[in-house]
């Protein structure tokens, strides 16, 4: 009982921390507005710990690479609290396997990350298009959405372009990263 405690713990308090640190690394690597609550909050809640990474780790080619590491670090602390928690010798364990299994699964969240801003930015087009978020999530999403909207004409007012990178983000998660979880589990 105590053990799934401390498993669900990890899960609500390290995994969505990780995320909002990688959210972060793709808002300004987008160059997405922040002057909004979704920008306000991400920038709130990780500054404590960006800002004096940063004093450590430099920006390289214009990549937020402090909040990059961190979610890396913080991704390995979930997995290796984890793998204690069920009891797993940490001794002795891969270190390569699960260096590898946290870079899959940042891939992983930055591919969620893009459907949750495609499904938002959908709903929020029919409910509130000029909402403050909308800007944000026009910044994050435009940049795979441009070369699929040259190909893909609006249908009756209706752009298919975003159903059709939730496809193909779908696809990606299937065949390459399964596979990439799959080679990474035989390092395990």
């Amino acid at each position: 009982m105590l053990k799934e405690a401390l498993l669900f713990l990890l899960d609500v308090l390290l995994q969505p921390f990780a995320t909002l640190l990688l959210l972060r690394f793709h808002l300004q690597w987008l160059r997405a507005p922040m002057r909004n609550p979704l920008g306000q909050f991400v920038m709130t809640l990780t500054d404590f710990l960006v800002l004096r990474a940063r004093r450590l780790i430099p920006a390289a080619r214009g990549f937020d690479s402090a909040s990059l590491l961190l979610a890396f670090v913080v991704e390995v602390a979930y997995f290796a609290a984890v793998l204690a928690v069920q009891g797993l010798p940490l001794t002795g364990f891969p270190v390569l396997g699960l260096l590898a299994w946290t870079v899959v699964k940042l891939l992983k969240l930055s591919l969620y990350l893009l459907m949750g801003a495609l499904f938002a930015q959908a709903v929020l087009s029919w409910v509130n298009p000029h909402s403050p978020v909308a800007a944000l999530l026009a910044a994050v999403t435009r940049p795979f959405l441009a070369p699929l909207r040259r190909y893909i004409p609006l249908i009756g007012n209706i752009d298919l372009s975003v159903l059709a990178l939730l496809i193909v983000c779908q696809l990606i998660l299937i065949v390459p990263l399964a596979w990439l979880e799959s080679m990474v589990m035989r390092l395990l």
